[in-house]
């Protein structure tokens, strides 16, 4: 092999590494799903596709899924659903999620809703400026704004916001906001 030919190769290693880099920092990341917080809708295991970019130009949308920084330990990264707005409401009452006083008919999560450490209400508060108040979709297992050390997510924690599951190949699916928060815009 000729210098120009390896130098050729070198180049070209070092613009893949460098657009790689910058797609991965900017635009759209891989994130793997570990536990079961967010069940039935995403499993232990489950990759996918979170973009970047929505949440620079624009705002969250209530049922979204995001990846955030975890408030306790920002190199982990927690993957939830966006529950409450700033400014909304969120109050728990007999196993029900009231947003700005309407309960919740949510037939995508598992099981009830509880509040902190399974207490039987939870709230109400009101969701600050900035913030989102985040809930798994498994109610009975996941860390989320319920509890002290996650809390209200700030929106520079946000990451981004989880598109579709493309691993294994065999649930391959788009990630959809559930019809109950489809109408509460």
């Amino acid at each position: 092999m000729a210098k120009s030919e390896i130098r050729e190769y070198i180049e070209a290693l070092v613009i893949a590494v460098i657009l790689a880099l910058f797609i991965i920092t900017f635009i759209a990341q891989s994130f793997l799903v570990e536990g079961s917080s967010m069940e039935p809708s995403l499993h232990h295991g489950q990759r996918l596709m979170v973009e970047k970019i929505s949440y620079r130009i624009g705002e969250p949308k209530r049922g979204q899924i995001v990846v955030f920084k975890y408030p306790s330990d920002r190199r982990r990264k927690f993957i939830k659903r966006i529950i409450g707005l700033p400014g909304d409401e969120i109050m728990i009452r007999n196993g029900y999620l009231h947003l700005n006083g309407i309960r919740m008919e949510e037939d995508f999560i598992n099981g009830p809703t509880y509040g902190t450490y399974s207490a039987p209400t939870f709230g109400p508060v009101v969701v600050p400026e900035d913030s989102y108040f985040v809930l798994g979709d498994n109610r009975r297992n996941s860390d989320d704004s319920r509890y002290p050390d996650v809390g209200f997510v700030s929106q520079k924690d946000l990451v981004g916001r989880a598109l579709f599951v493309y691993w294994p190949l065999t649930q391959i699916e788009l990630l959809q906001i559930p019809s109950v928060y489809q109408t509460n815009e």
